[in-house]
């Protein structure tokens, strides 16, 4: 069978869009050429294409997204079952434990965020959905990478460093395979202050009816208070999120039914 080549101007394009973020709100052309590796004549192309499209705006100088682009990650967000049937399970979740949830899957070697239920932030990133982080980093993405084959989760590692966010954060690929295993085996993790000094979170899988890990949840707390120990503050929302990931796998599995205690 011949195997399909890919369009190259839409990847070109899809990779001018995905290289704007929280960070890099606005780019001058010359930035989003070195960010995308794409030469300057055709980053102008597709800068402008967008900003036709009413994707993007320009002043003559930055360019930067509009509000257009969300219909984009709309179109995964209404074709998908998991945010809505979710959504209600963490909000739940949350209620219980009177801390933030979410949900997220994997996405390569990032984990992205597709459904929350904040209580205060806590965190100087803001979290929505379609938020991504580095998952060897998160609690949820080590869940997430934990379910995959041994193998596909190294590969990952080797071809996407794990970047030092804090100066807890796991690097080295020996320790994060290491720390993977721990995972698959307690079904559980915890990441203390990796993501974001001051942040630890607890997560758990939710598995699909053929046994593999469709999602993740968690539960993000303070390093302050009644959680400033780590092993207590696992403890305290374990058993919670555990129950929760029975009702998110119930809800996922049975076609129409929804969440409930």
């Amino acid at each position: 069978m011949n195997q399909i080549q890919p369009v190259q101007s839409l990847a070109r394009g899809l990779a001018v869009i995905e290289a704007f973020s929280a960070e890099r709100p606005e780019m001058s052309l010359s930035e989003v050429a070195e960010a995308t590796g794409i030469p300057r004549a055709a980053a102008r192309r597709f800068l402008h294409t967008l900003v036709q499209l009413g994707y993007a705006v320009t002043d003559g100088r930055a360019f930067r997204l509009t509000p257009r682009v969300l219909g984009l990650g709309y179109a995964y967000l209404s074709s998908q079952p998991l945010p809505e049937r979710i959504t209600p399970v963490l909000q739940e979740l949350s209620d219980e434990v009177g801390e933030s949830a979410s949900a997220s899957v994997l996405d390569g070697a990032d984990v992205v965020y597709v459904a929350r239920v904040q209580t205060r932030r806590i965190m100087h990133i803001a979290i929505g959905v379609g938020t991504r982080f580095p998952a060897a980093a998160t609690s949820m993405g080590r869940v997430l990478l934990a379910g995959l084959e041994p193998g596909e989760a190294a590969a990952l590692l080797d071809a996407h460093p794990v970047p030092a966010l804090t100066p807890r954060t796991l690097t080295d690929p020996a320790r994060v395979l290491r720390e993977l295993q721990r995972v698959r085996e307690a079904g559980w993790c915890l990441v203390d202050q990796e993501l974001e000094d001051g942040l630890r979170s607890v997560a758990v899988p939710v598995h699909d009816a053929a046994g593999r890990v469709a999602c993740a949840l968690n539960v993000s707390l303070p390093v302050t208070g009644r959680d400033a120990d780590a092993a207590t503050a696992a403890e305290r929302v374990l058993p919670a999120l555990r129950a929760a990931a029975e009702r998110a796998q119930a809800a996922l599995t049975i076609p129409g039914r929804r969440p409930s205690r």
